[in-house]
């Protein structure tokens, strides 16, 4: 998601040819040249103006006050992809910041959305034991027996061999033993309701 935020000075009238881009939400009358600039800006680039897409009251749209105190407008702007757009919650300037400059502080509310990767959506073919066996006597017997023996079978190998070979069958000596004496989970078909 790219969002571009700044001073654009622009300020941008509603008009009904641009409502898609800029929104119904502007507080100017008149334009500036940069009005021209950012709706030609954001067409090109695909963007939108999200600063007038939401409804507040004027105080809430300000975001610069002239220094003498009787002008005030709305020129900084926030500007995001259209695909994004829906992710924007709320856009409003802040009043309440004292940075020691004319303008406020515009904040956006934004909801974050996390795709899913493609291979985390794939579902693995994984099995999965019964550790529930364990709870029964004779079985914890048989598995304990079964992981000695394999176990010990691996002693006599020579040291020789490549760590990551002894690994695997470390893995595979675990997964056989809990496969012959737990044996498979049996998972429950999902029900449609």
């Amino acid at each position: 998601m790219k969002i571009q935020l700044g001073d654009f000075n622009a300020k941008v009238v509603r008009e009904n040819i641009f409502k898609p881009i800029i929104g119904n939400e502007s507080l100017h009358q008149d334009s500036n040249d940069n009005d021209v600039r950012i709706v030609t800006f954001t067409t090109s680039k695909n963007l939108v103006v999200e600063s007038m897409m939401f409804p507040h009251q004027n105080i809430h749209n300000y975001t610069w006050n002239s220094p003498d105190g009787k002008t005030q407008n709305q020129i900084d702007h926030i500007l995001t992809e259209r695909r994004w757009h829906t992710s924007m919650l709320n856009v409003q300037s802040f009043r309440g910041a004292d940075c020691d400059i004319d303008h406020y502080q515009v904040v956006a509310k934004v909801r974050k959305r996390v795709a899913e990767s493609k291979q985390a959506a794939q579902k693995f073919d994984v099995e999965r034991f019964n550790p529930g066996k364990l709870n029964e006597l004779e079985v914890k017997k048989q598995y304990q027996i079964e992981i000695s023996h394999r176990f010990a079978a691996l002693e006599y190998l020579s040291e020789s061999k490549d760590i990551n070979r002894a690994l695997d069958n470390v893995k595979e000596n675990i997964k056989t033993s809990a496969k012959d004496s737990l044996g498979l989970q049996i998972e429950a078909a999902q029900t449609m309701v």
